[in-house]
């Protein structure tokens, strides 16, 4: 086994602190990464305080992980040693399904091995980027680009994909209308990829301070959606809103931002239901449709793009004795937008 170390959580109650493990020796097919910078999701708060469902404890949170290849199994042809590399939400899928056949491995029809707070196939928990070392299946490694500040390509892993799979996979792009809902560490990214897909964005947010952010991000316009007049004057206006909101909101009022046969895709994830109201859809032939984060050809895709037109989150860089006090920034809105944990101090 390889011994490695790592901040967890033991008990949901419990602040994350240093913790010793050990990972899986590097299988024939196996690649092993040194980990130097790790993103900070909400999703990782939400689930060391069981949030959503059950947590497997003693947890260690992080999918946004980059770093340098140490180690490759006898088998493996994609990667060398010395290369940098990143990993995401998830390390293993079930490989032979429709989904994964097609490079959907996110919605493997056996359920995908998430890359912490689940189990592998073989029954062990699995244990995610706030640590040193990461052993990981050639098939759910990726490259990274050295053309890109590596730090600021961690949240890619993530609140990139997770912005990038929907925008492609309803094909937003030039002549359409877009909506960002929530200018966060999701938020930012939506604005990023709206823009460089050549859509007309607006950010939908409760903060009139974050104006000129999002228009340096490249928005193109901004509503404060605590005015009532400046709802009133974008109503039926959008053919799409990227809903990255993670807390309660009213989903009927961003409902009537759309324009006839407007899409409202949910990629934040409150802990309480959506409430809509019928007529809220009925009314202009709406649709409200969820995606989850990207397959591995196209996460692989979206980071090839993001070399390619220089895109990266927008990072405020923390030691990892800083986390718990990262995570109440957090839920304050705090922060520019992704947290990234330097690894360098565990």
């Amino acid at each position: 086994m390889i011994q490695a170390k790592a901040y967890a959580a033991q008990t949901p109650e419990t602040d994350l602190a240093p913790w010793d493990f050990e990972r899986r020796e590097v299988g024939a097919h196996d690649v092993q990464i040194e980990i130097l910078f790790c993103g900070v999701c909400h999703s990782d708060l939400h689930q060391i305080k069981n949030d959503w469902f059950p947590g497997i404890f003693p947890m260690i949170p992080g999918h946004e992980i980059v770093g340098r290849i140490v180690k490759v199994g006898d088998h493996v042809k994609k990667f060398k040693v010395d290369e940098l590399a990143g990993v995401g939400c998830m390390v293993d899928s079930c490989q032979v399904c429709e989904n994964c056949k097609d490079g959907l491995e996110q919605y493997c029809l056996e359920g995908n091995t998430q890359t912490y707070n689940n189990k592998d196939r073989s029954g062990v928990p699995t244990y995610g980027g706030y640590s040193n070392s990461i052993v990981v299946r050639e098939e759910f490694v990726l490259h990274v680009s050295d053309k890109l500040p590596l730090a600021a390509t961690a949240p890619l892993l993530c609140a990139g994909i997770t912005t990038y799979s929907p925008l492609k996979h309803w094909k937003v792009g030039k002549g359409h209308k877009l909506a960002i809902l929530g200018l966060g560490g999701l938020g930012h990214m939506g604005v990023k990829f709206g823009a460089a897909f050549g859509a007309e964005v607006t950010v939908l947010s409760t903060s009139p301070s974050k104006e000129a952010e999002a228009k340096a991000l490249g928005a193109h316009h901004f509503v404060v959606t605590s005015d009532p007049e400046q709802v009133k004057a974008v109503k039926g206006s959008f053919d799409f809103i990227l809903d990255t909101v993670s807390a309660e909101h009213d989903m009927n009022m961003y409902l009537s931002l759309l324009r006839t046969n407007g899409t409202l895709i949910g990629v934040g994830v409150p802990s309480e239901p959506y409430s809509v109201r019928p007529f809220a859809l009925l009314a202009g032939r709406k649709s409200m449709a969820g995606s989850g984060i990207g397959g591995i050809p196209e996460t692989q895709e979206m980071l090839d793009f993001c070399a390619e037109h220089n895109i990266v989150s927008d990072i405020e860089l923390i030691d990892i004795k800083d986390i718990t006090a990262s995570y109440e920034r957090m839920l304050k809105g705090d922060v520019r937008y992704r947290f990234v944990i330097d690894m360098a101090t565990l």
